[in-house]
């Protein structure tokens, strides 16, 4: 082996260690913060493109629609590529599933004291990540939310929505939505590290108890008027406008009460001394910008169909704001 080469191998194997040692001894949290971020960067960055690169991007359901022919290479790339790897829109039901088998594993890891969940907490404790201050009751009310929301769309899924068997959307929106699930009930857990190692009992603080007090029926207004803008859009004649419920004021109302509910969950789970768990602040940030951009693209296709006047006074999804 030549010396040029045994010197690029070494550069090579010690970039390798060095990364290594750097990965190793970030937090969990911040794993799943910089997931979230970099989502939003990603759906940010796609919102700007051109309209013919990004329909092929993210249109889907019934905003999309077939692109047109392009003279252009890599539109023509992205376009085929797209095309052979679309899944059924149907697998949405996935995540819901998988959000609460997760929630009912890191629920069962806590009770008894798991393994998994253990390595985790200690990383990040260890790690210096953001583990200390919020409560057992917290961690629990985080989780049993997620249970809660899972549920509820396995539920609509099995027998409210009625998914179209042609409807497809781009394998890669599939994976960052089972992603951000994933990362959510991680996200949720080592906000309470501390709690976990130390095994504290179910008690609440004063301030646990305002938290709490203001999240929990914030979280239940957005659950429930949630299922209510779903079982609307279900119940109208296909690629109608829909008018009732919150619908009066948003585009997308069940959009708008997502936000909702990831917004009360950051504050349910905030350690002592802040109003938000930044994990899942950074989780919400992902949901806005990906509802946001969805949204967006709504109030164009249902201006397209129906007028500009049909959609006239309503917000896209966030009020005074969107």
């Amino acid at each position: 082996m030549s010396t040029t080469a045994t010197t690029t191998s070494k550069m090579i194997s010690q970039t390798i260690s060095t990364l290594y040692s750097i990965l190793s001894t970030i937090p969990p949290s911040q794993y799943c913060q910089s997931f979230f971020l970099f989502a939003a960067a990603a759906v940010s960055a796609i919102a700007v493109l051109p309209s013919d690169l990004k329909q092929i991007l993210v249109d889907y359901g019934a905003r999309a629609s077939s692109p047109k022919p392009s003279n252009n290479a890599v539109l023509s790339w992205l376009s085929t590529l797209t095309k052979h790897t679309q899944v059924p829109h149907s697998w949405f039901a996935i995540f819901y599933v998988v959000s609460v088998a997760w929630s009912v594993f890191w629920l069962g890891q806590f009770l008894s004291g798991g393994q998994v969940i253990k390595f985790i907490a200690e990383q990040e404790v260890e790690y210096g990540g953001n583990g200390k201050g919020m409560g057992s009751v917290q961690v629990l009310a985080g989780w049993a939310m997620m249970f809660l929301q899972g549920a509820r769309r396995t539920c609509e899924h099995l027998f409210v929505v009625r998914a179209s068997s042609t409807s497809t959307m781009w394998v890669v929106h599939w994976v960052l939505g089972l992603g951000f699930y994933l990362g959510v009930g991680v996200g949720v857990g080592v906000g309470g590290a501390d709690a976990i190692l130390n095994r504290q009992t179910l008690e609440l603080s004063r301030e646990e108890m305002v938290k709490l007090g203001v999240a929990v029926p914030v979280f239940f207004y957005a659950w429930a008027n949630q299922y209510k803008s779903h079982k609307h859009l279900a119940g109208l004649k296909k690629y109608s406008l829909p008018t009732e419920g919150l619908f009066r004021w948003f585009v997308c109302a069940h959009y708008t009460c997502e936000c909702l509910l990831y917004l009360s969950m950051a504050v349910a789970t905030a350690p002592e001394g802040v109003w938000f768990n930044r994990t899942l602040v950074c989780a919400l940030a992902f949901v806005v910008v990906n509802l946001g951009v969805t949204a967006s693209g709504t109030r164009r296709w249902y201006e397209e169909k129906f007028g500009k006047g049909a959609v006239e006074g309503r917000w896209n999804m966030i009020p005074f704001v969107f």
